[in-house]
This record gives structure tokens, C-alpha cells and sequence, in this order.
């Protein structure tokens, strides 16, 4: 494995590893500051709404310069915002409003350093001659690593550090996941095809709405994400934590999210491993299947040992849904626009999981759990069906490479983007 691939990929760790870590962190000072579980959901209802204006805004700026910088700016400000808590305690003393402000400083480099290591992926695959598969499935190993490896040692290091030196240890990741960054060489986050004639920003903005709406792949794929992100929030947010705790088991819930992240640690590693090897068309269909029978499973709520097994399924099963579509997306995005397309998909997500939280509540509140979980199961099934009959997943085979198509073709059956190789020749 090439040194440049080794180091993308490890500050793609670093960097969710940091984000992983402060996510069960920063709760807890915040109640420890507060003393008020509602300050807990403020903070996060309030970063909300800036998360998906930043994200939408990151899109314009990583199609006007430099990705790979945008990738070391990002995980500098999350490095600072996590750094400025302890500080401000000290010079300042904290309270519920420093905690926003600072929350919202940390939205501006979330989703954009997110986006930014998408964005570098294929001209990072077409320099080191990695296949496509193969480092977008490595990409998601080191996502789903981040997700069992964070809140673990977040809980070990609060165990035997306070909440400022575990925030500064969250930090030292963010900047160690910049320095990394810095071996990718700086060309390969050039925009090569810029236009002459910079449009306006409403311009560039409508420019990649048109992308997503003119192509039925990149509608379908970004709807597939979202539908994952609205059911699998409802899941987890509310429908599994008020399930264990109704039956007095709410320890479970800490092993069914291990079940879920190791699952999808071995489907990432299957796909690195072979997915070259495997008609994309196979990959999709089995993911998309089992994904649907893992969340059917979990739903049941029928025993704690079933929604443990329903929760491994989902891993493997997502995680190939999830590197896939990566490889696709990746393969298919116009270069110009591609900056835009997966800002405003990753901007979405930032709604999606909460809107997924919010129809599980009103279900449960008026029914029970397991309607509940099966109501955000048939979100994902309505979604699913729709994309499926409308043909946006015919034809997902790689082709030869060609020249770029403009950003409005139609790309029902046919890439629409620049084709990173994915053979790995």
C-alpha cells in the first residue's frame, strides 16, 4: 500500500476517532457544567441548523479550491473548537451559551473535512493506483473502526482523566489527522477543469441542484443514503434505547451497537478484500436485501438476542451499501460539481438522522416501540421500492475510461463523471 494511500487513510481515522470520542464526552461536561439533561439536547438541536448551512456552503468551496487544503483547514478549526472548551473554562468560565458558540465553531469543520477526504478519493486512487473498491472499502473499515474504537476509549479515558484532558487528547487527534493530510500530495487537490468565467454562487449552487436532478443514479444513491440515515436514527436513537430500558436491560444497548459497528468492520473488509471481484450489480442487490432484513429483524424488538443479531446483519450489510455506493458516486460525479453533490449529501444527513428520531418519538409517544421501529422500517421500504422502479440502479458497472460528460447528462444508465479506474491497474 502506497505511503500517500497509508496516510489518507489513517487521517480519515484520526479524524472520526476524535469526532467519536467527543461525542460521548462533550454530554457528559456538558451536564457536569449544567447539571440540566435539556442543556444536553439544546447544544445539539442548536449545531443542527449550522451544520447543514456549513455543509451546504463547504460544497461551494471545495469546487472552487483546493480540496486537500479544505481537508486540513476542516480538522484545524475541529482542533480548535475542542481546544477553546478547556480554555475558555479557564480565562473565562463556561456556561450553557459558550458551550453553543463553541459547538457551532466545531459545525464548520465536521461535514466539510467529511466531504473533503470524498472528494479527494478518486484522483488519490488514479496517483497511488489503489482500485476504487479497494480504498473506498478501506475508507469505510477505518469509519467503522472509528465507531467501535471512539466511544470505548472515550469512556476509558474519562474513566481516568478529566473532561479538559480528554478534550485535549480529542484535539491532538483532529491536528495529527491534518498533519497526515499534508502527505497527500498538493496537486491531487486541484480542480483541473475550472471554468473560465467563475459564475455567481446562486449560479454554482443551482448548478449542483441541476447535477442531482437530472440524474437518476445520483438521486437514487443520495436518496438511498438519506433513507438509511432516517431509519437507522430512529433505530438507534430512540426506539433501541426505550426498548432496553423498558426491559431493564439498558447495558444491551452499549453490545447491540458493537454488534452493529463490528458487522460493519467485516462487510468494509470483505469489500476491500474482493470487491473487484464481484459484479457490482450482486454487491448492491445482496446489501440492499439483508440491510432491509437486518432493520426488519432489529424492529421486531422480539428479544434482546435478536435485535443483536438483526443489528449484526444491518453491519455487514450497510457497510457494503455504504462502499458501493461510495465507489459509484465516486466514479460518476461530475469533477467540477463533485464538491457540491456530496456537501449537500452530507449536509442532509445532518437532518435526516434527527427527522428519523422525531416520527420514531411521535410513533411511540401515541403507540409503542415496535410500531415505532417498523414506521421508520417503511420510510426506508417506501424510499427503496421508489428508487429501485425508477431505474437509477440498472447499470452500475465500471465502463472504459472516456471524456467527461457536462454535468446535465442523463446518467440513468450511463457515468456522467471523469471514471477512476477500479481494477487498481
Amino acid at each position: 500500500m502506497p505511503v500517500t494511500a497509508l496516510a489518507f487513510l489513517a487521517s480519515h481515522f484520526l479524524s472520526l476517532l476524535g469526532n467519536g470520542i467527543a461525542a460521548v464526552a462533550l454530554p457528559l461536561i456538558v451536564l457536569q457544567i449544567t447539571g440540566s439533561p435539556a442543556s444536553v439536547g439544546l447544544v445539539s438541536v442548536a449545531t443542527a441548523g449550522p451544520a447543514l448551512l456549513v455543509g451546504l456552503g463547504a460544497g461551494l468551496v471545495l469546487d472552487r479550491v483546493n480540496r486537500r487544503t479544505c481537508s486540513v483547514v476542516s480538522d484545524v478549526v475541529s482542533a480548535a473548537a475542542v481546544v477553546a472548551i478547556p480554555v475558555v473554562e479557564l480565562v473565562h468560565g463556561l456556561d450553557l451559551a459558550w458551550l453553543i458558540a463553541l459547538a457551532v465553531v466545531g459545525a464548520f469543520g465536521d461535514v466539510p473535512g467529511m466531504t473533503a477526504r470524498q472528494v479527494l478519493a478518486p484522483a488519490l486512487a488514479r496517483h497511488t493506483g489503489v482500485g476504487m473498491e479497494r480504498l473506498i472499502g478501506l475508507r469505510q473499515s477505518m469509519t467503522s473502526m472509528a465507531l467501535i474504537i471512539g466511544p470505548a476509549a472515550a469512556g476509558a479515558l474519562l474513566a481516568v482523566f478529566d473532561g479538559t484532558t480528554v478534550l485535549l487528547l480529542t484535539a491532538a487527534t483532529s491536528a495529527t489527522a491534518a498533519l497526515l493530510t499534508l502527505a497527500v500530495p498538493h496537486r491531487l487537490g486541484r480542480i483541473d477543469d475550472r471554468p473560465a468565467e467563475r459564475p455567481s454562487i446562486g449560479s454554482e449552487l443551482a448548478a449542483g441542484f441541476r447535477v442531482l436532478r437530472r440524474s437518476r443514479f445520483l438521486t437514487g444513491t443520495v436518496g438511498l443514503t438519506l433513507g438509511l440515515a432516517v431509519v437507522i436514527g430512529g433505530l438507534q436513537g430512540l426506539v433501541l434505547p426505550v426498548y432496553f430500558e423498558a426491559v431493564g436491560r439498558p447495558d444491551l444497548l452499549g453490545l447491540v451497537l458493537t454488534a452493529l459497528a463490528a458487522g460493519m468492520l467485516a462487510g468494509t473488509g470483505v469489500f476491500a478484500a474482493v470487491g473487484h471481484r464481484v459484479p457490482r450489480r450482486v454487491w448492491v442487490g445482496t446489501a440492499l436485501v439483508g440491510t432491509t432484513a437486518g432493520l426488519a429483524t432489529i424492529a421486531t424488538l422480539a428479544s434482546a438476542w435478536v435485535v443483536l443479531a438483526g443489528a449484526a446483519l444491518l453491519g455487514v450489510c450497510n457497510a457494503l451499501v455504504g462502499a458501493v455506493l461510495g465507489v459509484l458516486q465516486a466514479e460518476r460525479t461530475p469533477e467540477a460539481t463533485r464538491g457540491r453533490v456530496l456537501s449537500l449529501q452530507n449536509a442532509l444527513l445532518q437532518v435526516a438522522a434527527p427527522a428519523g428520531v422525531g416520527l420514531a418519538g411521535v410513533v411511540a409517544e401515541v403507540g409503542s416501540p415496535v410500531a415505532a421501529g417498523f414506521s421508520v422500517v417503511a420510510v426506508w421500504v417506501a424510499v427503496l421500492v421508489a428508487i429501485v422502479a425508477s431505474g437509477a440502479l440498472r447499470d452500475l458497472e465500471p465502463v472504459s475510461d472516456g471524456p467527461s460528460l457536462p454535468p446535465d447528462h442523463e446518467a440513468g444508465s450511463t457515468p456522467i463523471g471523469p471514471l477512476a479506474r477500479s481494477d487498481g491497474g
